[in-house]
């Protein structure tokens, strides 16, 4: 998890005694490493995220996870070791820099507190996944006899249709169905028929509430029979507080509520789906993390080495375009399952895709020769992301870049036109914004930054107009009817028409413009030059 999640609350585990030296030897030197002594060997029971302002509470056996160290000082981390110690606590995760290695080592010794180092490159959320998934949470076997075969999913969904007696779907966050039950005499319907041999959930007006209700949900949901689909029970398959994607069983019982035996068998269904899923997405994280690092150094634009695009796949003499995508308010999971569905679309038509979420938007980068070509491959993105993460998400759409240094300016243009779009807070404002298609706003706001940081490209009289605008009605009329005057190209009798009042009033202000204040419109440059203050102010 990233370092603004909020604490949640300890995950405990159900499996053997498990210590931190334990731990740290599963997850390996590339995840994790020790920082000073490794501890008592006392027991591991469960996780927890910190939030380092918050008063230390209960901890016996957890190992306490901390985002948000990185800034802290020897004396304020050496105070929470101390505080976590006191409470019990099996261990502290931290990020740390290599020259504090020791003095942490040193707080570690004073306090008794095992500190484990997580390594940069693994994001907090897969830590959450792998410790919940080693912990045990996903160890839990379905009871009665199994018959796993090639495929477990395929295995655990017969085993729990077996129980239900009806048709079990596993299905990952794009609603892909990864594996069915096929066992005889089970209760299915149409839609669930459908979406087996389309290996898709097929589309309904109550699929974004009901899997969105799933997904947040702790527990078990259960859907009562709806025109032609029978009952079912839904579940989310997490790792920690990673969604992966959902279980869903039709109940052959009927419409009537879950039982405790049922909850208990979706629930391990579920879990032993997540350990899977977690495996799926660990090698997939193993093979993708140096692709992921890749992009994050181009966007930043730092330490760069020129062979980037070989590396990722890309021919430079095509070019890459870049795609940003912002969901406004959106929390870490949204941002997960955003970038999850973003990979997925993508590398179906461009194999090259790589995605990373970077400050709080997503960004793209795949082999494309023009932006346009980008856009094409974002449109069928928009209902599947609106169906995943929610509505009003916006795509910007940048390049196309043909080296290495050029991307960092792309990802500084797609956040100018996602940042212009939102300011615009136009209701039916395009979705994918291009350059092309907010060029206008873009040199309105570039001329402003300009008015703002060069005071001597500003005309002294319309900055005394617009000071005293607030004060004098006069002052105001005038700057109206000059900026409207302006657009209508000179035009008195049009400018009379938009502002409402006679065309010998139009002209007694531009008169005044003039004589009074110093206003200079003679000349086409003047006029452009004003129009452009007067449009900047105006924003």
């Amino acid at each position: 998890m990233d370092a603004g999640i909020s604490p949640s609350g300890p995950l405990r585990a159900t499996a053997p005694k498990v210590t931190l030296a334990e731990l740290v030897e599963q997850l390996g030197p590339r995840t994790v490493t020790s920082i000073g002594s490794p501890g008592t060997g006392a027991a591991v029971t469960g996780t927890e995220f910190i939030d380092i302002v918050d008063e230390m509470t209960d901890a016996p056996g957890t190992l306490l996870l901390a985002p948000s160290t990185a800034s802290l000082s020897t004396a304020r981390l050496s105070a929470i070791a101390a505080a976590a110690a006191e409470q019990g606590a099996a261990g502290l995760a931290l990020k740390c820099s290599a020259d504090r290695v020791p003095a942490l080592a040193a707080i570690a010794d004073a306090t008794g507190l095992p500190i484990v180092r997580v390594a940069d490159r693994i994001s907090w959320r897969l830590l959450d996944a792998q410790l919940t998934h080693l912990l045990g949470e996903a160890d839990a076997p379905l009871a009665g006899p199994q018959n796993r075969g090639a495929e477990p999913l395929f295995a655990i969904a017969n085993e729990l249709a077996e129980f239900f007696g009806g048709s079990v779907a596993i299905e990952d966050l794009s609603r892909n169905i990864l594996a069915y039950s096929s066992v005889p005499g089970q209760l299915i319907d149409a839609l669930r028929t459908h979406g087996i041999l389309a290996r898709q959930v097929p589309a309904s007006p109550y699929n974004d509430d009901q899997y969105r209700t799933v997904l947040r949900s702790d527990r078990p949901i259960k859907y009562p029979r709806l025109g032609d689909e029978e009952p079912r029970v839904a579940f989310a398959i997490r790792a920690g507080a990673l969604p992966l994607g959902s279980i869903w069983a039709i109940d052959a019982s009927g419409e009537g509520p879950t039982t405790p035996e049922q909850e208990e068998r979706i629930r391990r269904a579920s879990a032993l789906a997540g350990a899977h899923l977690l495996d799926d997405l660990r090698a997939h994280a193993t093979t993708q993390r140096p692709r992921e690092d890749r992009l994050r150094t181009l966007l930043t634009g730092l330490e760069l080495t020129g062979t980037e695009f070989a590396e990722l796949g890309i021919d430079e003499e095509r070019g890459a375009s870049l795609l940003a995508f912002e969901a406004r308010g959106a929390g870490p999971t949204a941002i997960a399952q955003l970038r999850s569905t973003v990979i997925r679309h993508l590398v179906l038509n461009r194999p090259d895709t790589v995605a990373v979420a970077h400050r709080e938007r997503v960004y793209a980068l795949f082999a494309a020769g023009s932006v346009d070509e980008a856009v094409r491959l974002a449109e069928p993105l928009l209902p599947l992301v609106d169906r995943l993460v929610g509505d009003g998400i916006r795509i910007a759409a940048a390049g196309p870049v043909h080296r290495s240094g050029e991307v960092a300016g792309a990802r500084d243009l797609a956040d100018r036109l996602l940042e212009t779009a939102a300011r615009a807070a136009d209701p039916h404002a395009r979705r994918i914004v291009t350059a092309a298609n907010l060029r206008s706003q873009l040199v309105v706001e570039r001329a402003a930054e300009l008015f703002a940081t060069a005071p001597e490209l500003r005309d002294p009289a319309i900055d005394a107009l617009l000071t005293a605008r607030g004060e004098h009605e006069a002052s105001a009329a005038i700057i109206e009817t000059a900026l409207t005057w302006l657009e209508c190209f000179g035009n008195v009798a049009q400018t009379a028409e938009r502002l409402g009042v006679h065309e010998n009033t139009v002209r007694h202000r531009l008169r005044r413009a003039g004589e009074a204040h110093g206003l200079r419109l003679e000349h086409p440059d003047d006029r452009l030059a004003a129009w452009l203050q007067l449009r900047a102010a105006a924003r």
